[in-house]
């Protein structure tokens, strides 16, 4: 049987560098702070993010529990001030002619806002491959993905596969436990250690976007 791929969209089809991350960090924080009104000083929101992440993987997570701020408000927020950081992402050299050599229907499904997904993929070169095959989870009416397995199953519904008949492929593996609890095939891209070794939920694990499409390739027929 085919497998269909969805993959991940940040971290995953585009590498976020140190530098990266901690923008998004410091983007999180402005967001809370100028246009939510969070009562911190923008260094010790900054700290609050990089906790929330390391707590919850997910860096709004903190802030919704401490000060009670609805999720919605911070995804939105987030997001407004995300856009002006996608310039700075530096895209895979040769990656669409990569994807392009995968025998297997490919889809992205990403936590970014639909039209940050839109933006990335614009400026990563990809746009066109994946033009009406890419989701986000406001499309499900949700703002993460680590929070229950239900916007997994959204996700086979709409691109009309059986959870058993895909692979999802994240970095990161929150994420994948929630997607392999409906049955679906899990990949974790990873880039230093796979420190996910011992993690049952996970089938396969690949050190870079390269590495994952040769598996691929050669483990799942594709």
């Amino acid at each position: 049987m085919q497998k269909t791929i969805i993959w991940d969209l940040d971290n995953t089809l585009y590498f976020e560098t140190d530098e990266y991350k901690h923008k998004l960090d410091e983007a999180t924080a402005a967001a809370a702070i100028n246009e939510l009104g969070l009562p911190l000083d923008f260094q010790t929101a900054t700290k609050k993010v990089k906790e929330s992440y390391a707590t919850y993987r997910d860096g709004l997570e903190i802030f919704a529990r401490e000060y009670g701020i609805p999720h919605k408000d911070l995804y939105i927020s987030y997001h407004n001030y995300k856009k002006k950081l996608v310039s700075t992402i530096k895209p895979y050299d040769g990656l669409l002619e990569k994807l392009q050599t995968i025998n297997c229907p490919q889809y992205v499904f990403s936590t970014s806002s639909k039209d940050i997904c839109e933006q990335i993929l614009k400026h990563i070169g990809l746009y066109d491959f994946f033009k009406g095959r890419f989701y986000s989870v406001e499309d499900f009416n949700v703002y993460k993905k680590n929070e229950s397995s239900e916007v997994y199953q959204k996700v086979c519904e709409q691109i009309n596969t059986k959870p058993e008949d895909c692979i999802f492929i994240d970095d990161s593996y929150s994420n994948l436990d929630f997607a392999k609890q409906i049955g679906m095939g899990t990949i974790r891209i990873y880039y230093k250690n796979n420190s996910t070794k011992d993690m049952k939920f996970i089938d396969k694990a690949y050190k870079g976007i390269y590495e994952c499409i040769d598996g691929l390739k050669k483990d799942y027929g594709c």
